[in-house]
């Protein structure tokens, strides 16, 4: 199936508590440039991808696990030794949550300002 569109993805908006803090972790990251950071706003650019990060007054970052609770977004890393990565992120501000439903295909990790992300072995091949 061919499909005709004229819109593409000119980025990804995530709300947060704290857009600078929250830009540099995933900036420390991916090693993505930080393009912008304001107590307000922050954005970081990586490949043509750029991800935004808005001051929400009163955020509250969902529990992990909360079957009940809505999940807002989380984003999956790829990373090359799942075992290094994981010491990386959390010595740049992750936390390692009890529950983790991945076994070794992956672990899920909480950003900074408590929202839930997963580290992914990249693909070989």
């Amino acid at each position: 199936m061919t499909t005709t569109t004229t819109t593409d993805l000119a980025m990804v908006s995530l709300d947060s508590s704290d857009p600078a803090a929250h830009a540099a972790f995933y900036h420390r990251a991916l090693g993505w440039e930080i393009t912008h950071s304001q107590a307000e706003y922050a954005m970081i650019n990586g490949g043509g991808v750029s991800i935004g990060f808005g001051l929400v007054e009163g955020y509250r970052p969902p529990a992990w696990p909360d079957p009940a609770g809505g999940k807002r977004y989380h984003l999956d890393l790829y990373v090359d030794d799942l075992a290094v990565a994981e010491k990386e992120l959390v010595e740049a501000g992750a936390s390692k949550p009890e529950f983790q439903p991945g076994g070794d295909r992956w672990v899920v990790l909480i950003d900074p300002i408590g929202q839930p992300f997963c580290i992914c072995p990249r693909p070989q091949g």
